[in-house]
């Protein structure tokens, strides 16, 4: 199974948490990493966003019907949500548009074994691929992409 944990582009601020929208630059980069991601996924991925509006508005740069999951809004945890998306059992990549704390604590978790805070950049993706020989499960990092790297101006 991979995982593609992103977390959504820059939104407004504001005291409603999952209203809040994306800015103008948010908008930007949903759709710079999505041109990207619509590039190197597979044809049959799954999309999932949280009820937040900037999650589901970053998610809809894919172009692709997505799945909304109250499991995945901000306040969630990093195993809630890996049980959410059913990692690592999923036979399908799984395009997770989410948070922060959670989506570092996961990247954390799964390539390190300890629940750290790892920065996960607004816009930005983490690739994670799980596979199993014999006994033996691994997990590696793909592909980690900050979107910054993608501003061409």
């Amino acid at each position: 199974m991979d995982l593609v944990l992103w977390r959504h582009a820059e939104a407004e601020e504001g005291s409603d948490d999952l209203a809040r929208v994306l800015t103008r630059r948010g908008h930007k980069q949903a759709s710079q990493m999505a041109f990207w991601l619509r590039q190197h996924l597979p044809k049959d991925y799954v999309l999932l966003a949280s009820e937040a509006r900037r999650s589901q508005q970053t998610a809809a740069y894919l172009g692709k019907q997505f799945e909304v999951l109250p499991a995945l809004n901000p306040d969630a945890s990093w195993d809630q949500v890996l049980r959410a998306v059913k990692w690592p059992q999923g036979a399908r990549t799984v395009v997770l548009v989410g948070h922060q704390p959670y989506l570092g604590c996961i990247a954390a978790m799964l390539l390190s074994e300890q629940p750290l805070f790892w920065s996960v950049k607004k816009g930005s993706i983490w690739w994670l691929s799980h596979k199993k020989h014999g006994e033996i499960e691994q997990v590696r990092l793909k592909t980690m992409l900050p979107v910054s790297m993608l501003d061409h101006g």
